[in-house]
């Protein structure tokens, strides 16, 4: 697993146009929290089991993928369930997986607030919401 703040996440989206997106997120938080343009949402775990199904999301990234080697940037809220996604999708033999470290985001600041420490919209990055 390969770690690249959003910036340089975003910068490595422009030069490999190949790369897959991937919003690991809920799907009600992609929607309604706001994701980046272009991104391909494939929950870990969705509302009310928060139990993810490892099988059925490698198995939908390799159906979007449809190759191992094929780049794959993660993104979830701060950065940490594409941890657990990261090293699932190495694990079923994907080879170029990255992680977007404090996602979209960020981390908590001492108000229990995000957005405003670090993250994709704290970055100024392109998003939208539905």
């Amino acid at each position: 697993m390969r770690n690249l703040l959003p910036r340089h996440a975003w910068e490595f989206l422009q030069t490999h146009k190949e790369a897959l997106l991937i919003d690991v997120r809920m799907e009600i938080e992609s929607m309604y929290v706001g994701r980046p343009p272009g991104s391909i949402n494939i929950p870990w775990y969705e509302y009310p089991e928060f139990t993810p199904d490892v099988h059925a999301f490698t198995s939908a990234v390799m159906a979007e993928a449809n190759n191992l080697s094929r780049a794959l940037v993660l993104i979830c809220c701060s950065g940490q369930r594409t941890i657990d996604t990261a090293l699932a999708l190495e694990e079923a033999g994907f080879t170029q997986v990255i992680n977007v470290v404090h996602g979209f985001e960020g981390d908590l600041n001492d108000q229990h607030q995000r957005s405003s420490i670090n993250g994709w919209r704290f970055d100024g990055l392109p998003w939208e919401q539905l």
